[in-house]
């Protein structure tokens, strides 16, 4: 089980540990954000940092129609204490937790400031 907090802004944030291919870790504050499809989104310093090794181009479409193109990276989450890898999108915001990173888990928030978040294998 991962467990995290409703912060000011209504925003679900959970702790993760990144990790890098050379064993580079890093903690994060995550956002999970349900309408991110994706598995996690990285800063561009951060995937710098890791030595994160470079898979590819993505592109997405924004809430605003806007349509972007972005670096995509190898990466490995700490999860429930196992690693579980995956691809981290790079992009210049708060580091986001996708759904495809939440898949086969079940996920509780309790919607107001300080309240708690719950991510829990299914």
């Amino acid at each position: 089980m991962i467990e995290g907090v409703v912060n000011a802004s209504r925003e679900a944030v959970v702790l993760l540990t990144v990790n890098g291919p050379a064993g580079a870790t890093r903690d994060i504050e995550a956002i999970v954000d349900t309408g991110f499809g994706g598995f996690l989104t990285l800063p561009p310093e951060l995937v710098t940092e890791l030595g994160l090794g470079f898979e590819g181009i993505g592109r997405a479409t924004l809430g605003d129609g806007s349509e972007i193109t972005f670096p995509y990276y190898d990466v490995s989450v700490l999860w429930e204490g196992q690693p579980r890898f995956g691809l981290a999108d790079a992009a210049d915001t708060t580091p986001l937790v996708g759904m495809s990173l939440l898949a086969d888990h079940s996920l509780y928030v309790e919607v107001e400031e300080g309240g708690r978040v719950v991510i829990q294998a299914r």
